[in-house]
């Protein structure tokens, strides 16, 4: 049964759903930003007849306001859901995402204009509520599409992180943490976690924090580092931070940054030598194999 409000725009597209379909396929396939590369005519014919359907079961069901949220346009949504996340996912770009929705206008238009071309009252009216519609279901996908997008950008730079901060076991009971780039509060929580992790899992009695690789240090940096090795000496391990470069060590002064007792060591080879006196280890020069 078709509700009043959407009784005119509802029985347009029933009566030529089978019509719409086909027309509408063409003009996409036709289209300069169709990607046949990333989508087959296959699936895009699929897509279009189940998007035609469920517009027509959200234009049967409207009551009146043109509100999407409604239940009658659950289905709709639904689709446009995963044709946003698909599509993310295979590279479309975002207007080539909701190009899907808003080509559907020139087709449906066609059709108004051939029933109600002797009511122009009438045709104006429904040109109007069907560009509301296809408008907002084309921001509803430009809307799912970007928090996709986001979502993936999110787990990429976790991985990126989590990769950026890898812990290498110099010696027996010595572990070593070079950091590379800026080091902001998300970072230093990656950063602390593997470094205990990798405490726990190895037992080490020693951890190496490298610096050379981190730009600048000024008073948050610092206090992350700190942070880092309190939780570390909570763990049992005691930590030595390298790559104190002259710059860096005028900005701590500077900013009156203090250490407290945590060793210091302009490169990872002195912090190397410090940690293995502290276990009782030493390195000794050797002759060379062959040598007299």
């Amino acid at each position: 049964m078709v509700s009043k409000s959407g009784s005119r725009l509802a029985e347009i597209v029933a009566r030529h759903e089978q019509e719409l379909v086909p027309e509408w396929l063409n003009q996409q396939l036709a289209a300069v930003s169709a990607r046949r590369d990333l989508v087959n005519d296959g699936e895009l014919k699929e897509q279009s007849r189940r998007f035609v359907e469920k517009l027509r079961v959200g234009l049967e069901g409207m009551d009146g306001n043109l509100d999407l949220a409604a239940p009658a346009w659950a289905g709709a949504r639904e689709l446009l859901d995963e044709l946003s996340r698909t599509r993310a996912r295979q590279g479309f770009s975002p207007s080539e995402t909701a190009a899907f929705v808003l080509s559907l206008k020139q087709p449906l238009y066609d059709r108004l204009r051939g029933d109600l071309a002797r009511d122009p009252e009438a045709l104006t009216s429904e040109l109007w509520k069907s560009t509301v519609i296809l408008d907002k279901l084309g921001l509803y996908v430009m809307e799912v599409y970007q928090k996709n997008r986001e979502e993936v950008i999110a787990r990429q730079q976790q991985e990126m992180l989590e990769l950026s901060t890898p812990v290498v076991q110099l010696w027996d009971g010595i572990l070593a943490l070079p950091l590379i780039g800026t080091l902001d509060s998300a970072r230093t929580q990656v950063v602390m976690e593997t470094l205990l992790q990798s405490i726990v899992q190895t037992g080490a009695a020693l951890a190496i924090i490298d610096i050379t690789g981190v730009p600048t240090v000024d008073t948050l940096v610092a206090q992350h580092l700190l942070k880092t090795v309190a939780a570390a000496r909570l763990m049992g391990a005691e930590c030595i931070i390298s790559g104190i470069r002259p710059q860096i060590a005028q900005t701590i002064v500077h900013l009156g940054v203090e250490l407290g007792e945590v060793v210091t060591k302009a490169t990872l080879a002195d912090a190397f030598a410090i940690a293995l006196a502290r276990t009782g280890r030493t390195v000794v020069r050797t002759a060379a194999a062959g040598a007299r």
